[in-house]
Parts: structure tokens; C-alpha cells; sequence
């Protein structure tokens, strides 16, 4: 039974190992001065001036009109399907308001998915749509990131650098090379490349079976390299043409760490303070490992429903024992366990099982790691949401002491506050406020496969799962509807952009301070004693801004099976 702890360690051992090559990387990414010929041909081609030094504003402009047309065009693409090329099987173009919630949802690195990939969508589409948008999502929040760790750095400066400079950097020097190694990784592990749509193949039994096929490898590698987690079919990673051996799997996990974490490397190393990266991504680590502990716990110890109903759900030599319900065999309970955690620290929405069938307290560390949106986080973003609340934790310090707070130098004050709070509490605001509406809509219940708290954990997971950009479902919740696509399409823009403009600009606002040298009343950030208390301040705060959702769905389910535990 010790086994899956061991696995565990050792995979986050490597993922920290890998970490300190790829921050190196990274950092040298967002601060080289050299421009290659290829990027200077890019700038070229984009019109722009690799030279200009953008204020937040002007940054964050930059970031959120090339993002819209980047979601326009592939809705377009979405939208015009059925006239492409390399769609045999004649596949009709989305519904307006599906291929709107689509091109919202790959355009904001969320990669939710309300239809099934391989008969809704075209080998073209999946190219020219779907596999553009996630690297086009996963750069914007990469590139964002750099920014706003370089307006920590900076003192006395209007700028954060220039988007496009990042953006090309991140795209040419990072995503497509490691996507590139990734797939060819894939490809020898069994996943299939091909332009072709189908393929016929005969099974044991001697029968005739057709099999969808596709560039399933290369969609595969930014998928999660990209914390994207929109699959090319629509059983996602348990498919085993997604995710053929327990090598992928492996793979799999190590790639939607790590960028999130490497960040944390590459902001030390950028901020010439490496401790300080280290006690992020020792924060980010303390988190993931106890909702880790809470999922495999609680999937171990299976369900007491189950038991009545006859399920053996002990372990023996022969079977993992537990709550297999919903699991792939070929992954059991530990494998399982550790994509979920991963998939929702990172945001990635990547899905090896069906959440909708984990007990309802291993059910609460998918919710709880899409609510606080920081336990590494996605591409960029996660780093940016973490370094907020390492703002807020200091500022909370700093009152209890009576002075003036400061986080690397820089004088935190009010208009930092209110800037960091108005992101803090937009996350609940968005994705408490569309499930309130969904409750309340006549039509929901149609939706629903499940009546009582668990259907309102389907409903609250599929708001805070769009809120947060990660993309994973409680998929009892049938979501292809025009109300259900397009709130989740508006929560998964509002997710995305009004609690990233704000941070940029507290970035903008803590570039133009002067840095002032610490004082015997500087409370140090780069100790053991910080990184206790940012995990705390995380978990109060974001545990009181959701408790009321999570004890309405989670906990009630969880108090339900104990009291027909009592009563059976």
C-alpha cells in the first residue's frame, strides 16, 4: 500500500529537478536581448516595433485585441466546417452558440469542451482551430506572466516590456520545440499522426470495427504542455489513443507541471532573489500534496453506497480495491488520483477518469483547486494569481505589525490593495453568480442526470471549471444547450480577463515605485515563515469566498452517505 506514495514522490521529485532547467530557460526567454532571425521576420510580418516599451495599458491592450481576434477566427473556422478541406465524413459546422463557447473556451487556455471531438469536429478544424487556439491561449498567459514578474523587478519605470517580443519569444522558443519533442515522445508511445479520419480494423471477436483517427499526437502535446485539456476525442485522456501506456500517463502529468512550476524558478531567478522562487513553488507544493492526500484517501477508502450494494471494495493482489467507479483499469485508484490533483492545480482539464463518479470528498480537491486557482495554476496565469495573494499575505503581515507593508522592495498601498481584491473577488463573484442563475433557470433540470446536491456540484463544477480556465466536468451535466453554452462561454472571457487586467495593472503600478532598501521592520518573504503563512492566507481566503458553494454540494453529498451509512 506504500507504493503509491512512492510514486507519487518520485514524480514530484522530477518534476522540481525539471523545473530548474526549464526556469533557467524561461527566465533567459523574457530577458534576452537577442532577436533571432526568425522572430525578427515574425515582427515584420505583425508589424510591429520590437523596440517599444509598453506601459500596463498599453500591454494589456495589446494582450486582450489580439486575443479577440484570435477567438474570432477560429469561430469563423468553427463556423465554416463543413465547406473545409480534410472532413470526408461531411461533419456540419457548430451551432452559433456552441462554436461561440468553443472559441471561447480554447482562446482563454479553459479547452472546455460541450461536444464530442471526434465526430464533431474535422481533422482541418482540429488543426486550424482547436490546436491554434491552445497554443494561442497558453503564449497570451505565459507572455502575461513575464510581464508582470517584470514589473516586480523594475523601479522607477512606466513599462512592462513589449507583449509582442514575449509572445513570439514564448511561441517560437518554448511551446512549439517542447510540443514538437512531446509529440514525437507520443507518437513512438503509440498515439496515432495521421491526416486520415478513419481506419478500419478487425477485433479479437473477428468483426469489422471502424476507429476515428487524426493529428491526435500533436493536438496531445500543447494539450498539456499548454495546461489546455481539450481532448481530440471526447473520452479524453482515458482514451487509449490519448493515452495508450502508463509511460503517457507519467508524461502526461510531467508536461502540465511543468511550465507552472518552472515559472516559479524563472520569477526567482528574474527578480535576482532565487530563494524567493523556491518558496513559491514550495507553497505551491505543500497545497498540491495535501489535496493529493485527501483525493487518494478518500478514493481508497471507497463508498459506503457501494459496499451496500455489494461492490468489493477491498484491496487485495488482484484488484486496487476502493471506489473504481468511473476509473480506468489500466490506471486504478493511485494513477487516478494524481491526474485529478494535477489536472485542476494546473488548470488543465485533462481527465484520465470521470470526476463526476469520485466520492464526494475526493470530489472536493477538483472543486477546491479550481476555486483558488493557485496551486500552480495554469500556463502563466497561476504564477500571476499566486504572487497576488503573496501581495495580499504581506499586506495582512504588515497591518498586524503596524507598518507600512513591502513585497520586493515595493511600498504596498492602497491602490495595489484594491486592485489585488477586485481580482480576488471576481473569481467567486463570476462563477458563484452563473451558478445562481443556472439554478434558477427553468430549463436546468433537463440538463441534469442527477437531482439534490449532486446536481448542483454538476452545475457548480461546470461554472467554477469555466471561471478558472481549467475545462474538466462533472460530466452528468449535459451543457450543450444555448443558455448552458453561452454563460459558460461569457464565465470562461470573465474568468480570464477581469482577474488578469487588474494584476497587470498592480504590475504597472509596482514598476513605477522606487525599491526602497529593507528595514529592521521588513517582514522577509523568502523564508519558510512566509511560505506558512501564504498558504494559509490562500486557504482563508479562498476557502471563505466558497465554503457556502462547497457545503451546499460536496459536503451535503458527503453528510447524505453518512447518515445512510447510520441508518441502513
Amino acid at each position: 500500500m506504500w507504493l503509491p506514495w512512492i510514486e507519487f514522490a518520485v514524480v514530484l521529485a522530477v518534476m522540481a529537478l525539471l523545473a530548474i532547467p526549464m526556469g533557467q530557460w524561461l527566465a533567459r526567454c523574457f530577458t534576452s536581448e537577442h532577436h533571432t532571425w526568425l522572430e525578427r521576420c515574425t515582427y515584420g510580418a505583425l508589424g510591429v516595433n520590437p523596440q517599444e516599451r509598453m506601459t500596463w495599458q498599453r500591454y494589456g491592450a495589446s494582450l486582450l485585441l489580439s486575443n479577440a481576434m484570435m477567438m474570432l477566427l477560429g469561430y469563423l473556422v468553427l463556423r465554416l466546417q463543413g465547406g473545409l478541406p480534410l472532413n470526408p465524413l461531411d461533419i456540419p459546422a457548430q451551432s452559433p452558440d456552441l462554436a461561440f463557447n468553443t472559441a471561447a473556451s480554447f482562446i482563454t487556455n479553459t479547452n472546455w469542451q460541450a461536444y464530442a471531438g471526434e465526430s464533431s469536429l474535422s481533422n482541418a478544424t482540429q488543426m486550424a482551430a482547436i490546436t491554434f487556439l491552445m497554443f494561442a491561449g497558453a503564449t497570451t498567459g505565459v507572455a502575461a506572466a513575464a510581464g508582470f514578474v517584470r514589473g516586480l523587478a523594475r523601479s522607477s519605470s512606466q513599462d512592462l516590456g513589449n507583449y509582442w517580443v514575449d509572445y513570439v519569444r514564448v511561441l517560437w522558443r518554448v511551446l512549439l520545440p517542447l510540443s514538437l519533442l512531446v509529440a514525437l515522445f507520443y507518437v513512438w508511445q503509440g498515439i496515432p499522426q495521421t491526416l486520415q479520419t478513419e481506419t478500419v480494423v478487425t477485433t479479437l471477436e473477428g468483426t469489422r470495427q471502424q476507429l476515428m483517427v487524426g493529428p491526435v499526437a500533436s493536438l496531445e502535446s500543447i494539450k498539456h504542455l499548454g495546461t489546455n485539456g481539450g481532448g481530440f476525442f471526447s473520452m479524453n485522456a482515458a482514451h487509449p489513443f490519448e493515452n495508450p501506456t502508463p509511460l503517457t500517463n507519467v508524461v502526461h502529468i510531467l508536461s502540465m507541471l511543468l511550465i507552472p512550476s518552472a515559472l516559479t524558478y524563472a520569477c526567482g531567478a528574474m527578480l535576482l532573489r532565487r530563494r524567493q522562487g523556491w518558496v513559491l513553488l514550495g507553497a505551491c507544493l505543500v497545497m498540491f500534496v495535501g489535496f493529493l492526500s485527501l483525493v487518494f484517501v478518500a478514493e481508497q477508502r471507497g463508498s459506503d453506497l457501494l459496499a451496500r450494494a455489494g461492490a468489493d471494495q477491498q484491496w487485495s493482489p488482484l484488484q486496487p480495491g476502493g471506489n473504481m467507479e468511473g476509473k480506468e483499469l489500466r490506471f486504478g485508484i493511485a494513477d487516478t488520483a494524481l491526474f485529478v490533483t494535477t489536472t485542476t492545480a494546473a488548470t488543465t482539464g485533462s481527465v484520465n477518469a470521470m470526476h463526476d463518479s469520485l466520492t464526494p470528498l475526493g470530489s472536493i480537491t477538483p472543486l477546491a483547486q479550481m476555486m483558488l486557482n493557485c496551486v500552480f495554476g495554469g500556463d502563466g496565469v497561476g504564477l500571476i494569481n499566486l504572487l497576488q495573494y503573496a501581495i495580499l499575505t504581506v499586506f495582512l503581515a504588515g497591518m498586524m505589525i503596524g507598518r507600512t507593508p513591502e513585497f520586493l522592495g515595493k511600498k504596498i498601498e492602497v491602490r495595489e490593495i484594491k486592485l489585488v481584491m477586485l481580482s480576488v473577488l471576481a473569481h467567486p463573484a463570476i462563477m458563484l453568480g452563473f451558478t445562481a442563475l443556472a439554478v434558477l433557470w427553468p430549463d436546468t433540470a433537463a440538463s441534469l442526470n442527477n437531482r439534490g446536491p449532486h446536481g448542483f456540484s454538476e452545475i457548480l463544477y461546470a461554472y467554477a471549471s469555466a471561471t478558472a480556465n481549467n475545462g474538466s466536468a462533472f460530466a452528468g451535466l449535459n451543457a450543450n444547450t444555448p443558455f448552458f453554452n453561452t454563460t459558460i462561454g461569457l464565465a470562461m472571457i470573465a474568468g480570464r480577463f477581469l482577474t488578469l487586467l487588474p494584476l497587470l495593472a498592480v504590475a504597472g503600478s509596482l514598476a513605477a515605485k522606487a525599491t526602497v532598501p529593507a528595514g529592521p521592520g521588513t517582514f522577509p518573504t523568502a523564508t519558510p515563515l512566509f511560505m506558512g503563512l501564504l498558504v494559509f492566507v490562500v486557504l482563508v481566503v479562498g476557502g471563505l469566498t466558497f465554503l457556502p458553494a462547497l457545503a451546499l454540494g460536496p459536503v451535503i453529498e458527503h453528510l447524505q452517505m453518512l447518515l445512510g451509512q447510520l441508518y441502513a
